[in-house]
């Protein structure tokens, strides 16, 4: 049931017989709020063996054959983890009848195609498997050339969004086909995230965008990284309740073609936000997303980037406030404007002096209206970097001793642990003193050696506050940064986040409504093929010039 508690519904001993075939029809009244169900196989003295087992459904007359799937999967510089999806994909020969097309949108400066793995997944796939190069531009650019594709050829019933760096279950795949064909209305289906690391573990089971604040986040009563080796589903009373989505993320997420010729197609904004805001426009449009149970992927959970700091902070940032522009209910965006200024002050006064750079980037671009998006999808990156390239916060180092020596002015006070959370007093005390400490003289010890050396897991702004200069590793382990506390960066950076937030506050209005206003434009596939065009008439050259040098004359023949 939904609660989690478990009812028997049918039983048939098996008798004495050598083998046997059992039925049993299976009403879905109690579902409303959720549930499964599942099948025990008890023997008694002798031993047993399922040969095999189905779940089936009653299907609509007009409904009796299954759909077929555009898979499209946006890579860059990730040749054999590519390469061995595709592999995974043209291999399985139940999943062969539902497969219209493998696109592969080729981003990077190594290609898939030079894997040692390419040419068994070439033959796997055969006629079904295309690869499209262009440059790059990010997630969202790339699966919207996939999603332009599909509309473009209208074979296929569905367009599937999958990461390159996954391992997939083809059955999935199966699954969300079917789940979408016998749904009473067009349906996004998504899947779920378990760890690439840690196969057991379910990393994202459902998740929604919180309306007041705007932020992504597992829906309610949902628990984060969930073991199911530790735990499984009959004894996990909170997994039966079914849990309602506003999106489903992009790493595997099935889109129906009519969806998308209804709607559009991605939105220009590299990454970030892309698929919560799709989720959103299908929302409001009147198509549901479901995150279906048994459709899943292995990935790298997010808990493992550094995207919240580095050169993605712009478009976390800038993507966020776009979508809220698009889809908040609540006027001003609701506590977005505060929000944003609050943690930009937390950046300030954790030394974090890059990272505030790029979010006051955002805001600016964001500011500047959506005409510029697209035009800005090849030529942001490369700006971005320009931006924090000065900024010792943003220079990772991967060896320890590219780092001075760690020492102390002096002791903690009363040998006090500086890695206890504080109680909510303390942190309000903290916020209070940090904004003024940061403005004083920096010790002078501090420019020759850190202060502290801090894990990633004790980064908070509260204690990294205290210190005028600190080494702060990344949350994937591989390299960290110095952060030094500069007094006039400080107050130049907090003087540009108020100037910056009251002008936002004053001109949401009016910036809603342009967003709103140019969202079916630049969403189309007319606007998305003019961004696409240098590299689509590449192709449309080398196509012609393949035919002419192909070409027999009379004399030839």
């Amino acid at each position: 049931m939904a609660n989690g508690r478990s009812q028997r519904v049918e039983t048939v001993p098996g008798g004495r017989e050598a083998e046997g075939i059992f039925e049993f029809a299976l009403p879905l009244k109690p579902f409303v709020d959720g549930g499964f169900y599942w099948y025990d196989v008890v023997s008694a003295d002798t031993e047993v063996v399922v040969e095999s087992a189905e779940w089936t459904a009653e299907v609509p007359a007009d409904r009796a054959e299954h759909g077929t799937v555009d898979i499209g999967i946006t890579t860059m510089n990730r040749p054999d983890f590519c390469a061995n999806l595709l592999h995974q994909l043209g291999d399985d020969d139940s999943l062969r009848p539902y497969l219209d097309e493998v696109l592969v949108m080729e981003q990077g400066t190594q290609p898939v195609t030079g894997s040692e793995v390419f040419p068994a997944a070439e033959k796997a796939l055969g006629d079904k498997l295309r690869v499209i190069e262009q440059g790059n531009l990010g997630g969202s650019g790339g699966y919207a050339r996939g999603q332009l594709e599909s509309v473009r050829k209208g074979t296929a019933t569905y367009f599937m969004c999958l990461d390159d760096d996954v391992i997939c279950e083809p059955e999935g795949i199966i699954r969300a086909v079917t789940f979408g064909d016998l749904a009473r209305r067009p349906t996004i289906v998504g899947g779920h995230m378990f760890s690439i690391y840690s196969r057991s573990r379910l990393h994202s089971y459902g998740e929604i965008v919180q309306p007041y604040r705007f932020w992504w986040q597992s829906a309610p009563g949902v628990f984060g990284d969930w073991d199911f080796g530790a735990r499984n589903l009959r004894s996990t009373r909170w997994l039966h309740k079914r849990i309602d989505v506003d999106f489903n993320g992009w790493f595997m997420c099935l889109i129906p073609r009519q969806i998308l010729d209804e709607i559009g197609l991605s939105l220009p904004v590299f990454i970030k936000w892309d698929d919560s805001e799709y989720g959103l426009r299908a929302k409001a449009a009147g198509y549901p997303t479901v995150t279906l149970p048994g459709a899943a992927v292995w990935h790298v959970p997010w808990t493992d980037k550094n995207d919240g700091l580095d050169w993605q902070s712009y478009f976390h940032q800038r993507n966020r406030f776009v979508a809220a522009l698009l889809h908040s209910v609540y006027p001003n965006g609701g506590r977005m404007v505060l929000e944003s200024f609050n943690h930009q002050v937390k950046h300030i006064v954790s030394m974090q002096y890059s990272t505030v750079e790029l979010r006051h980037k955002a805001l600016e671009d964001v500011l500047a209206g959506p005409r510029a998006l697209h035009g800005e999808l090849a030529t942001k990156l490369p700006e971005i970097r320009e931006v924090v390239k000065p900024f010792t916060d943003a220079q990772l180092q991967a060896d320890p001793d590219a780092f001075p020596p760690v020492r102390r002015h002096k002791p903690p006070r009363r040998g006090k642990d500086e890695t206890a959370v504080p109680t909510g007093l303390q942190t309000k005390i903290a916020a209070l003193k940090a904004p003024i400490r940061a403005m004083l003289p920096v010790r002078p010890s501090s420019r020759v050696n850190p202060e502290a050396e801090l894990p990633a897991m004790d980064s908070q702004w509260y204690r990294i506050a205290k210190f005028d200069s600190a080494i702060v590793s990344m949350p994937d382990g591989t390299s960290a940064a110095l952060y030094q506390r500069d007094p006039q960066k400080y107050q130049e950076l907090l003087k540009k986040t108020v100037d910056i937030h009251l002008r936002l506050r004053k001109e949401w209005p009016r910036l809603a409504q342009e967003y709103r206003d140019a969202l079916g434009e630049i969403t189309s596939p007319a606007e998305w093929e003019k961004t696409f065009a240098p590299w689509m008439s590449n192709e449309l050259s080398t196509e012609m010039s393949t035919e002419a040098g192909s070409t027999e004359s009379p004399t030839d023949a």
